[in-house]
């Protein structure tokens, strides 16, 4: 059956955007997911969280396709449990980068996220978890954090925003890296050139898809690339203003099933009856 719409892939972020607050899945998404694989259509993840990290929201979603993770380096199957494609960071280049970023801030806190499907992240003294839910091995010492090839880094301050040390991290990092930011406490860096529009052009071609028939969620300013990707970009009421900035429209907010809102609408042929997705103004 050929999906009713325009679109025929829903790329959905994660954090902020398809999980609510407590990192679960409403009962109206799941069923609103369902309408989407009813009719057709494709759901693929496209998160920073690491694909050991995605696999249980997979199992929760029963999905056994392509996600894509780790903010675009990583392409998993999670019918197989393997990396279709992954990119790592030069853990030599990581190292510089984060010199380079302290002296012109002072110290930061760092973690990583290892690769591969068991990958572990390992958090440094001082670095606090942005998500607590989410399992962490804390080391002695920041040495011990290039123990095993990596996917990124995770960084925070003790005082810089959010924006302030993504700015400051990108005037200085050059080509070292791809600097993101992902989420409250959630500076990142990735392989040079990866972003989630990397991954999700991998996923989707794999799917025998194009950016013509995507139709992109997100939140924050890592989730650009993928609007710039897709047909078209939806931003949570929640999203960061550089995203919305750059948004076709915005809907509700993760906590009110923003998600499912456009997707009812996308995949029922019905009215908008109550007005819930804000059309963003021109």
């Amino acid at each position: 059956m050929a999906a009713p719409t325009a679109y025929a892939l829903i790329a959905t972020d994660l954090d902020g955007t398809l999980l609510r607050g407590d990192d679960t899945l409403s009962d109206r998404s799941l069923a609103a997911l369902a309408r989407v694989a009813a009719a057709g259509a494709r759901h693929l993840v496209v998160t920073g969280r690491p694909a050991p990290r995605v696999r249980p929201l997979l199992d929760a979603l029963g999905s056994t396709g392509l996600a894509v993770c780790g903010q675009g380096a990583q392409v998993y199957d999670a019918g197989a449990d393997r990396l279709l494609w992954s990119v790592r960071l030069d853990r030599e280049l990581a190292e510089t980068a984060l010199g380079k970023i302290e002296a012109e801030v002072g110290q930061v806190y760092a973690a990583v996220d290892q690769d591969g499907v068991e990958g572990l992240t390992l958090i440094e003294p001082g670095y606090l978890m942005p998500h607590p839910t989410l399992p962490a091995v804390r080391v002695d010492r920041r040495d011990d954090l290039w123990c095993a090839p990596i996917s990124k880094v995770l960084l925070r301050h003790s005082t810089l925003t959010d924006d302030e040390l993504a700015a400051t991290a990108r005037s200085v990092v050059g080509s070292l890296a791809t600097v993101t930011m992902s989420g409250p406490g959630t500076v990142e860096l990735q392989p040079c050139g990866i972003t989630k529009a990397t991954g999700l052009a991998l996923a989707a071609a794999h799917l025998g898809l194009g950016p013509e028939r995507t139709i992109a969620f997100g939140d924050m300013p890592n989730d650009i690339p993928m609007f710039d990707w897709a047909a078209h970009g939806v931003a949570m009421a929640n999203a960061h203003p550089e995203l919305k900035a750059v948004a076709d429209e915005i809907t509700l907010s993760n906590e009110d099933d923003g998600i499912a809102v456009v997707l009812e609408r996308l995949f029922s042929g019905e009215p908008d009856r109550h007005r819930e997705l804000l059309t963003k103004p021109q």
